[in-house]
């Protein structure tokens, strides 16, 4: 008999966590898995799966708009937010059942309550049940940042944007990363006024600047209004329910809700970590080696909690690393250059490798700028005015690509197959060397100049 209940206890079914889960069990060991919330995870259940198809949605605003001149006429549109929002929530509920599925045909048992860690190896059920397992991997993620000021419980934050009652009618959208510049599309899609106030003066602040600026002019043509370097300082709740958000030195600005996205931190609060002698870092997240074990031996950590990159590709490789690493008799790390990304704005824009600033921190002059400034044949026939730009980062003395950055339509699809010559160091002459598949806006790509 084991000296341990289970070979693997996994905290948090999120991405990475199930990946682990199946992976061990395949290999043989015995796995538990606990979920204080829903099986799935932040990207499945309140993030970017249900998000994405909010921006699905959405678009048909856009393209409703530009049917006429395609031949159809379709009347008089009209958007009901409810059926939106309940098509979006049936489809989280499916996924999420493929995934418990997936931890029954692997036969991982789960606990629907919290974890937390007791000691180097074991884990208490939020039931008082305490778990004896070999190792114990941690991959509860991370949880919406609410800043401190007056009102804040007024606020959502991306958590709740999902299951609003009604479609507001005036939405301040506090912060100018991913996740703001994403619902702000959305609700400025649906006809929503959007204000984006945030503390800096820049968005995106990890893309190439080119891209930002070409998605700020965009966006503030489309609608939203931005108000920088002024942070939300308070929000009052007005007798009929709306709000009043007081931002730096503006005057104040009326909102039906007030959406907080300025950034997550690892969800380490409570976890138990001093259990087993291990000491959070400064933003709460949990120092890990490139195998992904912190400082005690017996206990790992993938995904977002480790605040290494959070992105939901990397964490499912971290995890079925460690499940490789432990069980598989493979020992192996993942890679954390080349990543692509890609931001569901509207235009989406997305990029992999160095920006143009980086690769000049790098490589000094050394470096040579190709770009692609165009209007896709879509948005001439429909009559908009809005222009795509591609942009390849070389290095000029080996001419390899070192990035690829982009905006315009379907620019993440596009981006994918990039990333795969940039990770495999492929050059501009290889580029050059790849006939055009035209009529197409990927085609941009190889016939920079």
């Amino acid at each position: 008999m084991s000296e341990f209940d289970f070979d693997l206890f996994v905290i948090g079914a999120g991405s990475g966590g199930v990946r682990a889960s199946r992976v061990a069990a395949s290999h043989g060991a015995k796995v538990a898995v606990a979920e204080e919330h829903r099986i799935g995870g932040t990207c499945v259940i309140r993030g970017c799966v249900p998000k994405k198809l909010l921006v699905y949605g959405s678009h048909f605003a856009e393209e409703l708009q530009d049917a006429e001149r395609y031949g159809w006429s379709l009347g008089t549109p009209k958007f009901d937010w409810p059926t939106l929002r309940d098509t979006v929530l049936r489809d989280v509920e499916r996924i999420e059942a493929a995934y418990t599925a997936t931890l029954d045909t692997n036969k991982v048992e789960h606990f629907h309550e919290r974890a937390t860690i007791a000691g180097p190896n074991t884990v208490r059920l939020a039931s008082g049940r305490e778990i004896t397992a070999r190792y114990i991997l941690v991959a509860v993620g991370a949880w919406p940042v609410v800043p401190d000021f007056e009102g804040s419980e007024h606020c959502i934050t991306s958590n709740e944007v999902f299951h609003l009652p009604e479609l507001p009618r005036r939405v301040v959208i506090q912060g100018a990363g991913y996740i703001a510049l994403e619902f702000a599309g959305i609700f400025n899609a649906l006809g929503c006024q959007v204000t984006v106030v945030n503390r800096s003066d820049a968005i995106l602040r990890s893309y190439d600047e080119a891209l930002r600026d070409r998605l700020l002019q965009i966006t503030m043509t489309r609608g939203i209004e931005y108000k920088f370097n002024c942070p939300i300082t308070k929000v009052d709740k007005q007798a009929d329910g709306t709000l009043l958000v007081t931002a730096g030195k503006h005057d104040p600005i009326p909102a039906d809700i007030v959406l907080l996205a300025t950034g997550r931190r690892p969800k380490t609060d409570g976890l138990g970590l001093e259990n087993a002698g291990i000491a959070p870092g400064d933003k709460g997240e949990i120092p890990v080696d490139e195998f992904s074990k912190t400082s005690c031996d017996s206990i790992y950590a993938v995904g977002d909690v480790t605040d290494r990159v959070q992105l939901t590709p990397i964490a499912i490789r971290e995890g079925h690393a460690v499940a490789d690493s432990l069980f598989g008799g493979n020992p192996r790390t993942i890679a954390y250059d080349c990543i692509p990304s890609a931001v569901f704005s509207q235009p989406p824009l997305a990029a992999v490798g160095l920006t143009e600033r980086e690769a000049r921190n790098a490589y000094g002059n050394n470096i040579r700028i190709y770009s692609s400034d165009f209007r896709p044949m879509k948005n001439v026939f429909a009559g908009r005015n809005e222009r795509g730009l591609y942009k390849l980062v070389v290095d000029a003395g080996t001419d390899r690509v070192l990035g690829v950055h982009m905006i315009g339509p379907d620019s993440p699809e596009i981006l994918q197959a990039a990333a795969i010559a940039v990770r495999a160091g492929l050059t501009k002459a290889d580029f050059d060397a790849t006939v055009a598949l035209h009529p197409s806006m990927a085609e941009e790509l190889v016939l920079m100049r």
